[in-house]
């Protein structure tokens, strides 16, 4: 598709010449012949491409204005700035502002042209590289066979096409973000934006500004999640963090479906579907005193509770197996050869959830171990273990050989059964027992079967 070129001048001849040069070149074109109807131009859809004159009809630099208007919006979109009036000060802060190059008059149409180009390399190159990320996350999936990950599967489907809020809950790194990405997947609302708003990075007296948006003195608009998300989903990420006179506002915006940007004296009207995460307990933080209770009920219309990763042990060998091949296949490379069962990776705590694990795998991939026995130290040494093959524990070695068996049988069994999500005919089978022995040993041990 034919990238898109907005010309703002308030010069008709200089307007026109620029226009049949970009045309020539198998570009499209919008014109504008002033400040006013270029501020409906950039509001009406952003260009590609902007090229605007610094001196336009509303006051010295008000093409600079244009430019800021512009990289407010997406900071992404080239603006090439031409001028009659060029100083060193103006360029220092044209090119401070965003500006991608900035050309004197009277320009050479050549080198102008060279610029556009340019221009729209780079922000094809962008587009890419978006498209590119957007389509890895999209293309993992919710990965595991423990009762948790099935159950969060099935909520998917039925409230993807629902338009209700939803909050989503658990520990940092085990997938909330995910989650929230494949229900927009499957939305209605797939098409438009998906916008994240992370208030645990947020500086409190931010907060509003990043959500809201504002009106400056100027005129400008700085634009907000909520209109930047306008048409798709908006995922508040940790809201237990939304500082409490926020979220007064925010139970505002939801009971009436409209909001007033800082500054602004006219209602936006609110098309969003709103979903939430928090790796905090909300009901423990409303008992506290620092989470509105009303705020809570409006927000929590379904839950999701996803456990973290030590907690569903059966996940990880399909974990390992699904990255090892992702992560190979994004860097070229043979599928790494990871042994699913390995005891390290089954017996650590993951603090980092399942980030933690993804993480390991491409520092596996990095390094290019070219053996089992290189991947295993890797393992060994990022999850900084001991070696329970090799290393008798001084427990183990003060107490009577009976004692020490059924201690080894107890976390044997322990481990398995996690490992099979508690399915006592499949771990029974992976040991060799019968079904019914094994039940007779995991109540002899004292081990309660998981559900």
């Amino acid at each position: 598709m034919s990238k898109e070129i907005l010309i703002i001048d308030d010069n008709v001849d200089i307007r026109n010449i620029i226009n049949d040069l970009i045309i020539e070149a198998g570009y499209k074109t919008r014109l504008a012949a002033n400040y006013n109807q270029a501020l409906h131009e950039i509001d009406k859809k952003l260009p590609d491409v902007a090229i605007i004159d610094v001196k336009l009809d509303k006051g010295d630099n008000d093409g600079l204005e244009l430019l800021s208007h512009i990289k407010k919006k997406n900071e992404d979109i080239p603006v090439i700035i031409i001028t009659g009036h060029a100083n060193v000060e103006m360029a220092i802060k044209a090119l401070k502002t965003g500006a991608f190059e900035f050309i004197e008059k009277p320009f050479n149409q050549e080198r102008l042209l060279n610029f556009v180009n340019r221009a729209v390399e780079n922000i094809t190159l962008k587009d890419k590289n978006k498209e590119f990320e957007n389509k890895l996350f999209y293309s993992y999936e919710l990965i595991g066979n423990s009762n948790n990950i099935k159950d969060i599967k099935e909520k998917i489907d039925k409230i993807s096409i629902s338009e209700s809020r939803i909050l989503i809950n658990g520990p940092t790194g085990s997938g909330k973000e995910l989650i929230a990405r494949k229900i927009h997947k499957e939305s209605q609302r797939q098409k438009s934006p998906f916008i994240v708003l992370n208030g645990a990075l947020l500086n409190i007296e931010k907060y509003e500004l990043e959500l809201f948006g504002e009106e400056k003195h100027d005129g400008s608009i700085s634009y907000g999640a909520l209109e930047k998300s306008t048409g798709g989903i908006l995922l508040i990420d940790e809201v237990s963090e939304i500082p409490l006179e926020t979220q007064s506002k925010i139970l505002r915006v939801l009971i009436d479906q409209k909001f007033k940007r800082i500054n602004g004296n006219h209602d936006i009207k609110v098309d969003v579907r709103i979903i939430c995460s928090s790796s905090k307990d909300i009901k423990d933080e409303i008992e506290a005193g620092n989470f509105r209770e009303d705020l809570y009920h409006r927000l929590n219309v379904f839950e999701i509770n996803i456990e973290p990763l030590k907690n569903r042990v059966s996940d990880i060998p399909f974990l390992v197996e699904y990255f090892s091949t992702k992560i190979s296949s994004s860097y070229n490379l043979k599928k790494l050869n990871i042994n699913t069962n390995d005891n390290y990776l089954l017996n650590y705590e993951w603090p980092g959830n399942v980030r933690e694990l993804r993480n390991l795998i491409e520092r596996i991939a990095i390094l290019l171990p070219d053996s089992s026995d290189k991947i295993s130290n890797i393992i060994k040494e990022s999850l900084k273990t001991p070696d329970i093959s090799n290393i008798p524990s001084e427990n183990s070695l003060s107490v009577p050989l009976k004692e020490a068996r059924e201690n080894f049988e107890k976390e044997y069994l322990t481990t398995q059964l996690k490992k099979f999500n508690g399915n006592i005919s499949k771990t029974a089978d992976f040991i060799g027992m019968e079904r019914s022995a094994l039940h007779r040993k995991l109540k002899g041990l004292g081990i309660k079967e998981l559900n």
